[in-house]
């Protein structure tokens, strides 16, 4: 039995008019004999890349469980073509879908995690045909509002009304994250939490309780809104943002092995 991981480049067509070809890298495994028809697609965090602990983690449990499974770098990101401070969660979403839309097949659990955790239900109201369930690790929708520009000092916004661009210091990286007014300004056009989410599929939510960059609250209000009634949420107490820890990793395997039980009985 041969269990085969595909790697490449899909090409998309530039946002600009006669500029050069885009191309958003991905990985994949393509179990020769699935387990089931249920596929998985990894929907990553604001400026990670599909190399990370959680995604690295999950591809090498779906090859042992014969399970498909998805991941890719979003524009601006990892691999993939373009410039970070030109990606929006707009192109993010687009990503997103056309990775779907050409790279998987049968009904989809979307994990996402952090930003993740937004394109991912923005991606299943886009395709609640083909978006079977969710499971979000510290989700942040409206991240760009709600955890950002309201955040922000006057100095900060007037820095970025000002130069276009905030650097701001990040404790996951040894560079500063660059971001952008046009980031900003295009998150507004994708807000979820001001209003009902018609999702009504299930959703599974891990958050750790010590998370400085999305407060649990944050998704105990996401929980609030989706129109769903088969939502469970699994709070730590001692968990950070990142949860990718052995026990985090390992509590996420659990909660997707169960929900594509559910799924499948």
């Amino acid at each position: 039995m041969t269990e085969t991981t595909e790697t490449g480049k899909f090409a998309r067509p530039p946002i600009t008019p006669g500029a050069e070809a885009e191309t958003i890298a991905y990985a994949r495994e393509v179990p020769t004999t699935p387990a089931g028809p249920t596929g998985l697609t990894w929907l990553g965090g604001f400026k990670s890349d599909m190399t990370g602990t959680k995604a690295t983690a999950l591809a090498d449990w779906a090859k042992a469980a014969r399970r498909a499974f998805l991941r890719f770098d979003y524009f601006g990101h990892g691999a993939s073509s373009g410039r970070f401070t030109e990606g929006t969660i707009g192109r993010w979403r687009d990503d997103a879908l056309a990775m779907i839309d050409e790279k998987t097949a049968g009904p989809q659990i979307l994990i996402g995690s952090s930003m993740g955790g937004w394109v991912a239900l923005l991606a299943a109201l886009a395709r609640p045909e083909r978006v079977r369930g969710l499971v979000l690790i510290a989700p942040a929708p409206d991240f760009t509002q709600a955890l950002m520009w309201e955040g922000f000092s006057d100095e900060v916004k007037a820095t970025l009304k000002r130069d276009g661009i905030y650097r701001q210091p990040s404790e996951y990286d040894d560079e500063p994250y660059e971001i952008s007014m046009k980031l900003i300004e295009e998150g507004r056009e994708h807000m979820l939490l001001d209003k009902p989410i018609p999702l009504t599929c299930p959703v599974r939510i891990l958050q750790g309780m010590k998370d400085e960059d999305v407060p649990w609250q944050h998704a105990m209000k996401l929980v609030e809104t989706l129109a769903s009634e088969d939502i469970t949420i699994s709070l730590s107490k001692s968990g950070d943002h990142r949860l990718s820890t052995p026990a985090d990793i390992a509590r996420l395997r659990g909660e997707i092995e169960a929900l594509i039980a559910d799924l499948e009985k």
